[in-house]
Parts: C-alpha cells; structure tokens; sequence
C-alpha cells in the first residue's frame, strides 16, 4: 500500500462489485482490497430523482451487504447510472433495448453519475460525481456491430467508454473519464487518505 493510504495500513478494504472496471480502477490506487460482490434488486423506485438514483443504489448496496463489518473493514461500493433527457438507462435487458439506448445517445450529450458509498462499523459517507458525455453521430451498423462484438448488456446505458464505441464515438468529456468509467478515483482517494 502507497504511503499516501498508510492510515489504512490496519483496514481490511471490502469491494462490493464483480465489475473488472471498477476493481481494476481502484488497483489503480495502490490498494489491497478483496472483492466480494453480491446480488441485489436494483429497481430504482419512482419517487427517486434520476440525479440521485447512483447514490440511491451506492447506499443500498453498502446497506444490504449481507455480512456484518468487523472493527477493521472498509467496505466500498459504487454505482453508476446514464441519465438521457431526465431518463435513467439503466443495464439493457435485450439487444434490442441496448440499441435504442444508443440510438438515443447518438449525437447528443448525456450525463453519467457514479456514486460511492466507504462504510465502517462508525461512518457512511456516500460521494457523487457527474460528467457529460457528448456522442458524435452513430450510424446504425455501428451500433449493431458494438453490440454483436462487445455484449455490452453489463453496463449502464449500454456502452463503456474504455471500448470500441467510445474510440469512435465520444465527441467529448467534461468531468472525469473514471466517473464515466464507474469510480470517480479523485474523490474515493480523497475520502480514503482521511478515513480514520
């Protein structure tokens, strides 16, 4: 561990998600950490604002995590959630559903919000970050050959940015790549070097 993080040095760091992003990311920070990732429902209740249905989620993970944090765990969790014209896309169900998604997003700007919930046996603190993300136009069979290649269908809003589409399809960003990637690595770094 980085001597930036030696505050930790006693924490056992839990990472409650199976996505390779998001463990790769936080690897990127120099940190031990054991994945232990859970299923949960993931149905954003109606009432929720589409701008705090990431941190919704973030918390609820963190929430139902189904083992009881011993006095030395950190347990982290995070969500990521595309929000076009007010709308959450969520995971696409079908290829279909994951067609229009980015049909929808196709030379339009869009805005991705990731949130992180860092829970102990004392505190939960959920952070939020948000980056627009402007697609240039799509044509249709580069759509369909994104989908055929790449099964985007675990991924929020049907795309990953770090792949095929996102070489040649995001006109720009304005915020952070790792948000859009799915851990906005400047806040969780930031929140970590002050954890007590």
């Amino acid at each position: 561990m980085t001597s930036f993080l030696s505050n930790l040095a006693s924490k056992k760091i839990i990472l409650a998600s199976a996505s390779p992003r998001r463990q790769d990311l936080l690897r990127g920070l120099e940190l031990d950490f054991q994945v232990k990732a859970f299923p949960i429902d993931e149905r954003i209740p109606e009432e929720i604002p589409a701008e705090f249905a990431a941190a919704y989620l973030a918390k609820l993970k963190a929430d139902a995590f189904p083992v009881d944090l011993h006095e030395n765990e950190l347990l982290i969790t995070a969500d990521t959630v595309v929000i076009d014209q007010g709308k959450v896309l969520g995971k696409p169900a079908t290829e279909q559903e994951a067609f229009e998604m980015l049909k929808s997003l196709s030379g339009t700007t869009h805005t991705v919000m990731t949130a992180v919930t860092l829970k102990d046996q004392k505190t939960s603190i959920t952070l939020e970050d948000e980056a627009k993300v402007t697609f240039c136009f799509l044509e249709e069979d580069e759509i369909w050959h994104y989908l055929k290649k790449y099964q985007p269908f675990d991924k929020a809003g049907a795309y990953g940015i770090q792949e095929w589409i996102g070489f040649i399809g995001v006109n720009s960003i304005t915020g952070s790549y790792f948000t859009v990637m799915g851990l906005p690595l400047h806040l969780v770094y930031a929140q970590l070097k002050k954890w007590k």
